[in-house]
């Protein structure tokens, strides 16, 4: 009995054993059934995507940029061809292998396509990371030659870059590109920009990112396991960023940087009965095409090194002394407070004499007895002294500001600066201390704590010459899209008016035409003999200097300023030149406005009409003057001939 049990339980045990071994396969069976219902049906959607994706690749196509045009329809600004190198990682076997490649055969610096990569991590393995841009030719060519044997995972790229129709022509104006940052790309207005994208860095290409940018596009391609492409599967076209015409004029710009040479300083011309700027000119300029590329140390150097500070917009952040251009602001605010009129007068002897301290005129034999307009034909400082003394200077700052001084204008472009009008809480406020009457003679002649701006100064002007509006200075004229429609027009703005007598206005703009026109003018090397013109000079020191002026160096050399506008009976143009260092205003600065106006009035074809009106009436005079020396000639051979005729008869 005990032997059939135990012969029971020895046959039970493998039929146990079976039975668990059947259980566990039928259960992974059941397991592995289920996973290939969860994977084809549940989640095979989602593999095909994952498989598609294995063997697409999306490629994004830069959106070209709206192109810039001057007023008259010029291109300023276009577009390029230019090539990237992009890396796709999931195509790169040796990350640090390809890096060397590419340093040691390009010549592209290691450390910079680390800290591309590095960047470009956290993104899709498919999604390319731009580590060079704007390479040559010749190292395209090399790239494709080499790129499976040295360049696996590199892929060339095509973007559109800026080009330049005038070269450094208007630089500060239209500004320049540069790849995007870290700090930019975290900023929501940039949330749909991708790393190696070029944004606007400065000037026009930078305040008017959001239209000149566009809208990328992109393509899905098909590539093998080695990454070739086989063909495209989708793509999504750019589009083309809507284009600006500026209130520019070409040929007004390029006389302006012309005039300028190798001098220091910059000049804006503006429409005297719109605010549309004609010529915006900080000279010396740039080359904006560098800065889209890879600058190289040497040119860097050479910008930051230069005394003359190429890379300052000197037109729109540059702040001088307005010199004597600021007493046409003395004059009418001792017209208007009743202090002078046309025929008060003072004796100049050369100096002043306030309190323990003598006021010295430019001129330093005198300029004996002066009106209102001698003392501003020949710039009489003493004059200006006196009335100054008499307005105090919390006076005259009511009527700078009344003209637009002491503010930004709002052009358009960053960090504009907005100059210094002082008064007598500014300066308590400023440094603690109160104003003594003496600061004051120095406001009056523009020196001591007055600053502007160049283009400031334009605008002063250029509300003197239409007698109290003042507009607003302005950039654009109209947006355009890619096929032409005009998206928006910029009518002119007005920002305030200065509301003077209109005798104060006249007695001023008479002597400021005095200065260019009349003999003794500080400002005849301004004069356009087909157009009057009208203006004031300047000059304002940099550092008061005892010693003798003799060899100054260049940094304690006066800055030389003018302020014209014309014509003089019916003012269009207005212009403010400022010369850096350049000593006199009649002198450095008169000649420059002198040949921007030209140009203007040569495009508007009024000095070539004239020229021509003239020419043909000098040739005509000529023309007769030889007509009857001919007839007097052939009239004196006939009588000789007759005479002749007469002997030989007599014979």
């Amino acid at each position: 009995m005990k032997m059939d049990q135990r012969y029971i339980r020895e046959n039970a045990e493998p039929k146990r054993r079976i039975f668990g071994l059947s259980l566990a396969a039928a259960t992974m069976f059941f397991l592995l059934l289920t996973r290939l219902w969860y994977l084809q049906i549940i989640e095979s959607d989602n593999l095909l995507d994952q498989s598609e994706n294995n063997r697409l690749r999306f490629v994004p196509v830069a959106a070209p940029r709206g192109a810039i045009l001057d007023r008259n329809g010029k291109v300023l600004v276009s577009n390029t061809p230019s090539f990237s190198v992009a890396l796709i990682p999931q195509d790169v076997k040796d990350k640090d292998v390809l890096l060397d490649n590419l340093s040691r055969y390009l010549g592209l610096n290691r450390d910079e396509l680390v800290q591309k990569w590095d960047k470009g991590r956290g993104r899709a393995k498919y999604y390319p990371i731009i580590v060079a841009s704007g390479i040559s030719r010749d190292q395209l060519e090399f790239l494709e030659e080499n790129r499976m044997r040295l360049f696996a995972g590199v892929d060339i790229q095509m973007k559109p870059i800026r080009a330049y129709a005038n070269g450094i022509l208007a630089a500060h104006l239209l500004g320049y590109l540069g790849e995007i940052n870290e700090q930019e790309m975290a900023k929501e207005r940039f949330s749909e920009y991708n790393l190696g994208d070029y944004i606007g860095k400065s000037g026009i290409e930078r305040n008017w990112e959001a239209e000149l940018h566009g809208a990328d596009g992109g393509r899905q391609v098909e590539v093998d396991a080695r990454g070739r492409f086989l063909r495209t599967v989708t793509e999504a076209s750019p589009t083309i960023g809507n284009s600006l015409v500026l209130t520019i004029d070409t040929d007004v710009q390029k006389a302006a940087e012309e005039a300028f040479g190798d001098k220091a300083g910059a000049a804006v011309a503006v429409d005297v009965n719109s605010g549309e700027i004609l010529a915006f000119a900080s000279n010396p300029g740039f080359d904006p095409a560098l800065f889209s590329g890879r600058l190289s140390p040497e040119q860097w150097k050479s910008y930051v090194e230069d005394k003359r500070h190429p890379l300052e917009n000197k037109a729109l952040k540059g702040q001088y002394p307005p010199g004597s251009t600021f007493k046409v602001v003395t004059a009418i605010a001792g017209l208007e407070e009743g202090l002078i009129d046309e025929h008060t007068a003072v004796n100049c002897s050369g100096s002043y004499k306030f309190g323990n301290s003598t006021f010295k005129c430019w001129e330093k034999k005198g300029h004996g007895r002066v009106d209102l307009k001698k003392a501003l034909r020949q710039s009489c400082d003493v004059y200006f002294y006196q009335l100054g003394e008499r307005l105090g200077v919390d006076k005259i700052a009511q009527y700078a500001r009344k003209l637009g001084l002491g503010q930004a204008m709002g052009v358009g472009l960053d960090n504009e600066k907005s100059g210094v009008i002082p008064t007598s809480d500014w300066k308590f406020k400023k440094y603690g201390k109160k104003w003594y009457r003496g600061e004051t003679l120095s406001v009056a002649i523009g020196q001591g704590y007055v600053l502007t701006t160049p283009i400031q100064l334009a605008s002063m002007i250029a509300t003197v010459a239409n007698e109290g509006t003042i507009y607003r200075p302005h950039l654009v004229k109209r947006i355009i899209d890619p096929d032409g429609k005009v998206l928006k027009e910029f009518a002119p703005e007005t920002i305030g008016t200065a509301v003077i007598k209109p005798s104060t206005y006249k007695l001023v703009k008479e002597g400021l035409a005095a200065v260019v026109n009349e003999p003794h003018g500080t400002g005849g090397a301004a004069r356009l003999y087909e157009v009057k013109v009208a203006g004031k000079t300047g000059t304002s020191q940099v550092v008061k200097l005892r010693d003798s002026r003799g060899d100054v160096p260049y940094q304690f050399r006066d800055h030389a300023l003018f302020v014209a506008f014309a014509p003089f009976e019916k003012p269009e143009v207005a212009v403010g030149v400022v010369i850096e260092h350049g000593e006199h205003g009649g002198a450095a600065a008169a000649p420059i406005a002198g040949r921007i106006l030209r140009a203007y009035f040569e495009g508007k074809g009024v000095i070539k009409n004239r020229l021509r009106k003239r020419m043909w009436s000098r040739r005509m005079k000529f023309l007769q003057k030889m007509t009857n020396e001919f007839q007097r000639g052939f009239e004196r051979q006939a009588v000789l001939q007759a005479l002749v005729v007469e002997a030989v008869l007599n014979v």
